[in-house]
């Protein structure tokens, strides 16, 4: 059975493209601290990002190659499994509902500066969609 939103096109002359900017991993942890240093000690990765709740890391020589650990989501009730920022993630919000998608999360303004949705793809994984 294919869900609604595999069914749905865009209208004539609708230009659905949204730019993805930048695709992060989120990775559950049970423990910030050990993962951190796991990640540091066998990848070499640093801290770029530490909010209490989420700590980003990154290569040094490549800043741009990046992954999220995360205990929880300070605002939704789920740990997405990506991160994925956009240009304009107003228009990626409407493209999603349109589509049919489940949104699990709002089109909210957080605290941290980001303006993000969560949705769920077709294979059930949660998305955090952003833009800064």
């Amino acid at each position: 059975m294919n869900p609604v939103w595999a069914h749905r096109r865009a209208p004539v002359g609708h230009d659905a493209r949204v730019t993805v900017r930048r695709v992060v991993p989120d990775l559950a942890s049970a423990s910030l601290a050990e993962a951190t240093r796991f990640y540091t000690r066998v990848l070499g990765m640093e801290v770029v990002m530490d909010h209490g709740w989420i700590v980003t890391m990154a290569q040094p020589d490549n800043p741009e190659v990046q992954l999220s650990l995360m205990t929880h989501d300070a605002t939704a009730g789920v740990i997405p499994v990506a991160s994925i920022q956009v240009d304009d993630v107003d228009a990626a919000y409407r493209e999603a509902v349109a589509s049919g998608a489940e949104i699990v999360h709002p089109l909210t303004d957080e605290p941290w500066g980001v303006r993000r949705f969560f949705v769920r793809d077709p294979d059930g994984n949660v998305v955090n969609v952003l833009s800064h």
